[in-house]
């Protein structure tokens, strides 16, 4: 890895972090509820997007490329550790049915939205 390849993973890390920082509190804001939508949905958008970046690794995209899109957008895009704490979180106050749909919900919807990803990008 060269130092210029660290940066752009890193640049596109922090431009990731920062569009699900947005989409969440968009969703969040515009969709009152108990359950962490807004997390939920990022979460799977972004596997989508890996799905397809991943399938397109190596005969579309160059392995830089998905170091960049892929290690670094679309991993400060998503976020397990915020899954981890909000159903944490939710076990705690006494909410184990939210909290286990959320791991489980999160985990089999990202995926079939990978999966979805993958597929897609065979086609190319």
């Amino acid at each position: 890895m060269t130092v210029f390849l660290f940066i752009l993973v890193a640049l596109a890390g922090g431009v990731g972090a920062g569009l699900r920082y947005t989409a969440d509190a968009l969703i969040t804001g515009r969709v009152k509820a108990r359950f962490p939508r807004g997390v939920f949905l990022v979460n799977a958008v972004g596997s989508f997007a890996l799905g397809i970046v991943t399938g397109l690794a190596g005969h579309v995209l160059s392995a830089d490329a998905v170091a960049v899109l892929g290690t670094g957008l679309l991993g400060g895009f998503t976020t397990f550790s915020t899954v981890s704490v909000d159903t944490a979180l939710m076990f705690r106050d006494g909410e184990g049915r939210r909290a286990v749909f959320n791991v489980v919900g999160t985990a089999m919807v990202c995926v079939a939205a990978a999966s979805v990803g993958m597929a897609l990008a065979a086609l190319v």
